[in-house]
C-alpha cells in the first residue's frame, strides 16, 4: 500500500487478525477508498463487505452468481419485517384480515408482517390500521431489515437448489 496503488486486491485481509489490528486495517482501507483507490476485497466476513462495499459480487462454487451495486441489491432482494407484540395472545387472526405476509407467531403473542423493501411506504400504516380496525392492539412494535448476509445465504441456497434441479433434469 505504500506505493499508492490505483487498484488494491485484498484476499481475506482480516482472517485471523485480532480486533484492534482489524479496526486499524479498516480505517486505512477506508482512507484509501476515500482517496479514490479501487479496492477488490474477498471475504467470508459478510458484515465487513456490507460495511465497506459499494458493489457486491457473490461467488458460489466457483461461479459468479451476481455482481450488483450494494444499495440496489439490498433494495431488490432485501426483506423488511415488522414484529408487533400483542398485550394478550391471539388464538387466530380474524378471517376478515387478509394480508399477505402477516402471520401469527410466538404462541399467539406476536404478529409478524414480512414485506419487500420495494413496497409502498404507506403499506405498514394500512396493515396497522386494518389490525386496529379489527380490535387488535399492540404493546410494542419493532422493525428490522435483512442484512447482506441474509441475502447472500438466500442467493447461495437458491443457486444450489437450481443447480441440483438442473442436474436432475440432465440425468
Amino acid at each position: 500500500m505504500s506505493h499508492q496503488p490505483q487498484i488494491l486486491f485484498l484476499d481475506e485481509p482480516t482472517a485471523g487478525v485480532d480486533v484492534e489490528l482489524r479496526r486499524d486495517m479498516w480505517q486505512m482501507i477506508r482512507a484509501l477508498k476515500q482517496d479514490g483507490v479501487t479496492i477488490i476485497l474477498t471475504t467470508h466476513y459478510i458484515e465487513e463487505a456490507e460495511d465497506m462495499a459499494d458493489r457486491v459480487g457473490v461467488i458460489n462454487k466457483g461461479r459468479i452468481v451476481l455482481v450488483e451495486e450494494k444499495a440496489e441489491l439490498m433494495k431488490k432482494l432485501g426483506k423488511r419485517e415488522l414484529v408487533m407484540e400483542l398485550p394478550s395472545p391471539l388464538t387466530a387472526l380474524p378471517s376478515a384480515i387478509q394480508i399477505d405476509g402477516l402471520v401469527l407467531s410466538n404462541n399467539g403473542n406476536e404478529l409478524t408482517y414480512t414485506y419487500d423493501t420495494r413496497s409502498d411506504y404507506g403499506e405498514i400504516g394500512r396493515v396497522i390500521r386494518t389490525l386496529y380496525d379489527h380490535g387488535i392492539e399492540f404493546r410494542d412494535l419493532q422493525t428490522s431489515q435483512s442484512s447482506l448476509e441474509d441475502i447472500f445465504v438466500s442467493l447461495v441456497s437458491d443457486n444450489d437448489t437450481n443447480a441440483d434441479a438442473s442436474k436432475g433434469d440432465a440425468q
